[in-house]
């Protein structure tokens, strides 16, 4: 039988192989580097359509045997409904980066889609992963590409940014090293579903050792989501790493806090995630409204919108703080949701820093005139952002509040600011610079191209797919949320 899965993973590594013998010429590396992505985008909807007709995609094979067969690790790979969204996340914001990537980096492209091509295969793999030690050795993976996009294709401070990224998620991953290897040494498993079971059992594994890797886990996966205070690094690569790495990164790799606090926070321990719920309610009420203040008064565009995602990503902790099917619903669809919504954002934003060579909004205004799809697209990407109905952070906002109302409604009573002030700043930034009074007079502006236009239209169609039609997600998500319910007394 075919092994999609590892087939998709390691697709990329085509690509790599043929840049790496191929010459530097920009029109050549740009068409094999985008053509790289979309393969594995073509295996992931092979892998989705395989899902929905009820084949069997898991994989497991002998990997590491050592202790005389006391303690062994295979090669495991598999999918649900959650996993299997964010592989398609990643595939379409990856070909759509790719594309970004090769008509603004201006040096060194075959090194940068060599890196880039390199992280895919870690996202990818973080997906995909069945159990603990091949999932930490993929998330690995995207660390060291990111670290050199950041620091060799940035902006001003990007040696800055790539050291906090590095010096943060290395902390996280250490985190994830140390407990992982506890988890090992005490059942003897790494397979995720086995210790699903075995966590299950009150008598298998101590009620201490339990709670201490769930909070261990949550200051792990707290670094990548981020959690305040914990998100100043995420920042910083927002504002200096290259508008196609932000993509990547505000897209996708964030969401692999989310993926890891639901996948193995609840999945695993979720006795003890219900037990710290108010806890981690009160954490996400924190992200809501500390990003959406800071997002208020900043005075520069890819810093409102860095803010924004640490606000958007406190509505993803409320809907798992919710411990209830609507919640966890709102949290995935947040995740999914913001994925998309933040991708088109930076990328838009990448176009006006093009154009006009500044993203501050006291330099900005009136860019309705002079670039009315930018400015359009724009407009639709903020409307998107701070919930307006038809869009896909309506039914993500929604239904998060919703659960955390059955739960905890004043906690959800105090959020509801958050939504309140997203809408404020969100207004205030873009309409300021949309259909605000043009301050500086810039040169050879220029509207969307074609290659600019695809891009932005992909990922603005999905939005509303989703946020006309959340049925696409929903039937998808089923499987994972019958999983997850039991843990949790659902």
């Amino acid at each position: 039988m075919m092994d999609w899965l590892t087939l998709m993973i390691f697709s990329p590594l085509i690509g790599i192989l043929i840049l790496s013998v191929q010459s530097a010429e920009r029109k050549t590396v740009s068409l094999t580097g985008i053509l790289a992505t979309v393969l594995p985008l073509l295996l992931s909807l092979v892998v989705y359509a395989q899902f929905h007709g009820g084949g069997n995609l898991g994989v497991s094979h002998g990997w590491i045997n050592f202790g005389g067969g006391m303690f062994q690790a295979n090669y495991e790979l598999g999918i649900d409904g959650f996993s299997l969204l964010l592989i398609l996340l990643t595939t379409i914001v990856s070909t759509l980066s790719a594309s970004v990537a090769a008509a603004q980096i201006k040096q060194g492209l075959k090194a940068y889609f060599l890196w880039f091509l390199i992280l895919e295969i870690g996202m990818l793999g973080v997906f995909t992963a069945e159990n603990l030690i091949l999932f930490f050795i993929f998330f690995e993976i995207t660390l060291v590409p990111m670290f050199f996009l950041i620091g060799r294709w940035g902006f001003v401070e990007r040696e800055k940014a790539a050291y906090s990224f590095l010096i943060y998620n290395g902390l996280g991953s250490a985190i994830l090293l140390i407990l992982f290897a506890a988890i090992f040494a005490k059942t003897g498993t790494t397979n995720i579903e086995e210790l699903k079971a075995i966590m299950a059992s009150s008598e298998a594994v101590s009620e201490e050792f339990r709670y201490g890797s769930m909070l261990a886990l949550l200051v792990a996966f707290g670094v990548k989501l981020p959690i305040v205070p914990l998100h100043t690094w995420m920042v910083r690569v927002h504002v200096h790493a290259p508008i196609a790495v932000v993509m990547i990164h505000a897209g996708i790799l964030l969401k692999i806090g989310a993926y890891g606090l639901i996948n193995f926070g609840l999945g695993i321990f979720g006795d003890q995630f219900a037990k710290v719920a108010p806890f981690i309610a009160i954490l996400g009420l924190i992200n809501l409204l500390y990003g959406a203040f800071l997002a208020f008064v900043q005075n520069e565009l890819k810093s409102v919108f860095a803010y924004s995602s640490v606000s958007h990503m406190g509505i993803v902790l409320l809907g798992v703080a919710a411990m209830n099917e609507a919640g966890i619903q709102g949290a995935i669809f947040q995740t999914l949701s913001h994925g998309l919504i933040a991708a088109l954002l930076f990328l838009l934003v990448g176009i006006i820093h093009q154009r006009t060579h500044t993203t501050k909004l006291s330099s900005l205004g009136g860019l309705a005139k002079r670039m009315p799809l930018a400015a359009g697209f724009l407009l639709a990407a903020a409307m998107a952002s701070l919930g307006l109905p038809g869009m896909s952070g309506f039914v993500s906002e929604f239904m998060a509040f919703l659960g955390l109302f059955e739960t905890m409604p004043w906690i959800a009573a105090i959020g509801t600011l958050g939504i309140i002030m997203t809408a404020v700043y969100i207004l205030r930034a873009v309409l300021g610079v949309t259909y605000g009074k043009t301050i500086k007079a810039f040169t050879g502006m220029y509207d969307l191209t074609r290659i600019e236009m695809i891009p932005a239209a992909a990922l603005l169609a999905l939005i509303v797919l989703i946020g006309i039609y959340p049925a696409i997600i929903t039937h998808t998500l089923q499987l994972t949320l019958e999983s997850i319910m039991p843990g949790i007394g659902g």
